[in-house]
């Protein structure tokens, strides 16, 4: 019988969470609604070839992943943006060694309602958005309609990037609405004709992505590093895994032929 993958969504706190697994064939995996896809994938993946390893993979955000690694409550921290230098300090006071494995590549897509007519925004636009200077799509060249600004929650590696490269150490507005997840600003923005979000490049089904400086998000945009929005994916282990291990089999499948096939049939960017 096929196996799959456990996906459960898990609010982890320092002290609590999951059991890190002390089976060297139990692997367990915790942090980023972006990088979860690729997670799965490899997860399911590894176990069809490998009866005996079995893989569970949480989307807790990044935040919340970083803290289950230095917990010791998990083996894979997946994260969509590095990982702090007070996550290194407090992993370091916990007696745990972080270390970064890049395994993919994502642009972070800023998407309307598909019957929004708007077309592209530049960088300064979207955080004037973002800030509350502009309130109304009339004003960018589409209809007289309220902008409802949705992000994702401060926990998110996603938010992190978006607030590192697009709102310059300025606030978002207080009417700004935060949620949990990548799925969760998509379903937002397809049911909202006004609202504005933003999305990893493997959640822009049903939604529109706009053009950012001109340039349209893409795989291969991402790759020539012309798209102003894009960031590497990671995931984290306690140390380098023994090249024995299931656990490094698994952290370097992004290396492999099948591994880059997943990540490009999840939607984000295989490493060159």
């Amino acid at each position: 019988m096929k196996r799959f993958v456990t996906a459960t969504l898990v609010a982890a706190v320092m002290g609590g969470g999951l059991v890190l697994a002390k089976d060297a064939n139990k692997i367990v995996v915790d942090g980023s609604t972006t990088v979860g896809p690729i997670a799965k994938a490899f997860a399911e993946y590894y176990m069809g070839k490998h009866a005996e390893v079995n893989i569970t993979v949480s989307e807790s955000g990044s935040g919340n992943g970083a803290k289950s690694l230095i917990n010791a409550a998990c083996d894979v921290a997946t994260m969509s943006r590095p990982m702090k230098n007070s996550e290194k300090a407090a992993a370091q006071g916990a007696g745990i060694l972080p270390i970064e494995h890049i395994v993919a590549m994502d642009g972070i897509a800023m998407v309307v309602h598909p019957g929004n007519p708007v077309e592209n925004l530049t960088i300064e636009l979207i955080r004037d958005i973002y800030t509350g200077k502009i309130r109304n799509w009339k004003d960018l060249g589409g209809p007289d309609l309220p902008i409802v600004v949705i992000s994702r929650d401060t926990n998110s590696g996603t938010y992190e990037c978006f607030e590192a490269l697009i709102m310059n150490k300025q606030k978002m507005a207080g009417k700004t609405e935060y949620v949990g997840s990548n799925g969760a600003i998509r379903q937002r923005v397809m049911s909202t004709q006004g609202a504005i979000g933003y999305v990893g490049l493997a959640f822009r089904e049903g939604v529109k992505a706009l053009k950012v400086n001109g340039i349209e998000v893409s795989p291969e945009t991402v790759v020539v590093k012309t798209y102003p929005i894009a960031r590497p994916l990671y995931m984290y282990t306690n140390g380098r895994p023994s090249q024995d291990s299931p656990l490094f089999d698994f952290i370097n499948l992004s290396d492999t032929p099948e591994g880059k096939k997943m990540i490009q049939d999840t939607g984000f960017v295989p490493l060159n």
